[in-house]
């Protein structure tokens, strides 16, 4: 398998074909909590990038000596060091952001897409290759992450990133948020809506 893959493949495929969230339907739970705006969407989905890349890297080099029975203790040990390092830099350095994040960074240990990744692909893979995988699906995860926060914090709150993109003179001639747009469901509903949209261009991805 390592020969034979295919770089191209392994970075780029889950921009969009073989998308963690939207194919896959894996890490949903912060796509609902995480998306009513876009700054925070952000963040977390440069915290995946960083957490799931490194990790894959990790697991790959010492995958031949990894005792089968204990092999996810060890992914999770990994990823929750790596986890605590992120935690405690945005404390640091984007405290606001990181409260607004609240126990979802906690929770990456958990993510389905990291512990997926970790065990199919870094565990049978060499570095390299496996630092592509983690670096493809934390951009396929960010991407759609950012995309549900755009809409709903432009037609939910009027703002992008906290900046008033509505004109006044939309409000004043009557037009208001909606606010259904900052509840969970409707979180859902953008989700379904990308996930339409991207099997529309990608037919083969339709059911039968």
């Amino acid at each position: 398998m390592a020969e034979k893959i295919s770089y191209k493949d392994v970075f780029f495929n889950p921009f969009s074909k073989n998308n963690p969230v939207i194919v896959q339907i894996l890490g949903i739970c912060s796509v609902l909590a995480v998306t009513t705006k876009l700054e925070p969407a952000i963040v977390m989905g440069l915290s995946v990038i960083a957490v799931l890349a490194f990790s894959n890297v990790i697991i790959s080099l010492i995958r031949n000596t990894i005792p089968t029975s204990i092999r996810i203790i060890v992914q999770l040990v990994v990823v929750a060091g790596l986890v605590v390092i992120v935690s405690e830099l945005l404390k640091a350095y984007a405290y606001e952001v990181s409260v607004q994040l609240s126990v979802f960074i906690g929770l990456i240990i958990t993510n389905c897409i990291l512990m997926g990744r970790l065990e199919a692909f870094a565990m049978a893979n060499r570095p390299w290759p496996a630092f592509l995988d983690g670096v493809g699906n934390g951009i396929g995860y960010a991407l759609i992450l950012m995309t549900v926060a755009f809409f709903r914090e432009l037609l939910g709150s009027g703002t992008i990133l906290g900046f008033q993109v509505v004109p006044q003179a939309f409000y004043d001639a009557g037009y208001v948020n909606n606010g259904m747009m900052i509840l969970p469901p409707m979180a859902l509903i953008v989700v379904a809506c990308v996930i339409w949209v991207q099997r529309t261009i990608h037919k083969e991805l339709q059911e039968k």
